[in-house]
């Protein structure tokens, strides 16, 4: 079970972007905004070749699927490529999302990312997530993999335990789109391999919305033995 760790730590220099330089996991813990840009290339891997297959996010009580993207599956949600924000082949690493705001009030949220793995193992597998709202940090998440065989096709699940946010910042959010930011750092032991960014635009839903939205949440409690609500991963 990986567990949430919150790290609040001192400022660091931003917008390294695609220097050669080392960024290692205590640099990107002391990050108190978003990156300017990525630090690292897009064939910063050392080696090491993972390809992401399917991400899928959950309401954690109700197992209900508030997202879902993969190869061979219909899309669940709303994604798009960040075009107006990158140019080149760094957009397609970052993406703009957009969820109701009752999922700003939930209490946990979990993921389930399937990857595999190239030809050389894979030790301490490691993935930092900042997120912030108007260059301020909200929560941070820090999650560990360990070990993948060579050739393997692993799932990661991780548990988000959300901190609750006050109801004027779910305002402030719900009414600035994309001002909701994250960065995600994926690193093999203190090598950062992969930086992905995303911006979150969040729906305000009237009262027959989160009606419906409750009620299917409550019918998935009660799926049957082997039902969860939501599209299975392997």
């Amino acid at each position: 079970t990986h567990s949430r760790k919150p790290h609040l730590r001192r400022n660091t220099r931003v917008g390294m972007e695609h220097r050669r330089i080392s960024v290692g996991p205590r640099d990107v813990l002391r990050l108190k905004k978003p990156t300017n840009g990525f630090l690292c290339s897009l064939s910063a891997k050392d080696g090491h070749d993972i390809e992401f297959l399917s991400f899928v996010v959950r309401n954690d009580d109700s197992k209900r699927v508030l997202f879902e993207i993969g190869n061979g599956v219909p899309m669940i949600g709303q994604m798009e490529v960040d075009y107006d924000t990158f140019d080149d082949d760094d957009c397609f690493r970052a993406i703009k999302y957009t969820f109701n705001e009752d999922v700003l009030r939930l209490p946990v949220v979990s993921t389930s990312l399937t990857f595999k793995v190239g030809e050389k193992p894979i030790s301490n597998f490691r993935m930092i997530e900042r997120h912030y709202f108007r260059n301020q940090l909200v929560k941070s998440y820090d999650f560990s993999f360990g070990f993948c065989i060579p050739g393997s096709i692993n799932n990661w699940d991780a548990i988000y335990d959300v901190p609750p946010l006050k109801d004027d910042i779910i305002k402030a959010m719900v009414e600035n789109p994309y001002e909701t930011v994250s960065d995600s750092f994926y690193f093999v032991g203190n090598e950062l391999i992969k930086h992905n960014k995303a911006r979150y635009r969040y729906e305000a839903m009237g009262n027959e919305e989160s009606k419906v939205d409750a009620k299917m949440d409550r019918l998935s409690l009660v799926a049957p033995n082997g039902c969860d609500g939501g599209p299975s991963l392997e």
